[in-house]
């Protein structure tokens, strides 16, 4: 099988070519601010996307010829169960207007994914993109009435690393019930159960642990206390860009903070082990939510190569379940699985509805 994938980030497009299993061919091109800054809106980037990969499949001599499926990170689409799904007109149609409300580079993934496929053949596909919401309907309810919970997290290696466990364990994804954690420059815990992420934190949101450029969760009182010091606009930057270590000490950088802990800068060690106490204490959460009967705590992102980060995690948490240490992303490697699944016949592609998995209780009057 011939599989290409492609991940456009905030300031970055990464592509990758798989013959089964085996990745033959990967470049992650950095694009200068000013010129993202030249497009109006995510999808007006897509020539000049296009256009780079294009650049760099032939300075690499790689034709897509033949190609049987072109994976595309996807974004911009309303709540939907996990899974591979189709690039049909409506899933395209979503991802071009950002159907979520939620301008973000993924939702180019489809599009780059149905372009190439138009030129070449093959099928287009997304998998587990940022808006799967498998929520119980437990999770769901707040203390506001009309105000449900929705979830945004790192889906996509989330569920790659769970399916990698199991698979160790001689198990499969949909027997086992995980604690998994993504922690790099966001950071998502999650609770998996029997193949469904039943509950986590809604990072967009402000939900869960602070991260390099993310606030976690903070007190309502506070936060309306800061919005009426600085606004709602600069407040909701907070969930996102300029929370965390970027609101601390201005830098999003988790080696550059490290280093000056290591150095003797108290406030940098208190921010990196406030950080990590507060990943504990949503994993503790996420164990209640499986009752205590948790198979493995899997830890996986950029910050995971950390071994003072994952020794913590493991004085805090192994009581729970074995934890077990993912470092890095598994984004192409998972994007294209996925795919490899469908063209398989291991599991079916999946049609997107264009409707929310959620559409709010109907009891209470």
């Amino acid at each position: 099988m011939k599989i290409f994938t492609i991940n456009p980030g905030s300031t970055s497009t990464k592509i990758a070519l798989f013959e089964d299993e085996t990745c033959v061919f990967s470049k992650n091109v950095s694009h200068e601010a000013e010129k993202l800054a030249e497009y109006e809106g995510i999808s007006d980037q897509l020539p000049y996307r296009m256009e780079t990969i294009r650049t760099l499949l032939a300075q690499a001599g790689i034709s897509l010829e033949g190609v049987d499926a072109v994976v595309g990170r996807g974004g911009g689409l309303l709540p939907l169960e996990g899974g591979t799904y189709k690039v049909d007109e409506v899933l395209l149609d979503h991802a071009v207007r950002g159907a979520n409300g939620v301008q973000h580079p993924a939702q180019l993934g489809p599009q780059l994914a149905h372009a190439f496929c138009s030129q070449y053949g093959g099928q287009a596909f997304v998998v587990n993109p940022p808006d799967v919401d498998e929520l119980q309907e437990i999770a769901r309810m707040t203390g506001i009435r009309g105000v449900d919970r929705r979830v945004h997290l790192h889906a996509l290696n989330l569920k790659e690393t769970a399916i990698r466990h199991a698979a160790s364990m001689g198990r499969a994804y949909e027997e086992c019930r995980f604690i998994v954690c993504h922690i790099g420059g966001g950071i998502s815990v999650s609770a998996h159960k029997n193949g469904r992420m039943i509950d986590g934190y809604d990072i967009v949101g402000g939900e869960g642990p602070m991260a390099p450029t993310r606030c976690g969760s903070v007190a309502v009182s506070d936060i309306l206390r800061y919005a009426e010091e600085h606004g709602v606009a600069e407040t909701k930057k907070l969930c996102t860009k300029t929370g965390g270590f970027v609101s601390h000490l201005g830098i999003s950088d988790a080696i550059e903070l490290t280093g000056r802990a290591k150095a003797g800068d108290r406030y940098a060690g208190m921010v990196w082990d406030a950080m990590i106490y507060q990943i504990n204490k949503c994993i503790g959460s996420m164990a209640c939510v499986l009752g205590g009967r948790v198979d493995g705590i899997l830890l996986g992102g950029g910050m995971v190569h950390s071994e003072d980060l994952v020794q913590k995690i493991r004085e805090s948490c192994q009581w729970i379940a074995p934890v077990s240490a993912y470092p890095g992303e598994f984004e192409m490697e998972a994007m294209a699985a996925g795919a490899r699944r469908v063209l398989s016949g291991a599991e079916a592609a999946k049609t997107y509805s264009g409707i929310s998995v959620w559409g709010g209780f109907t009891y209470g009057g």
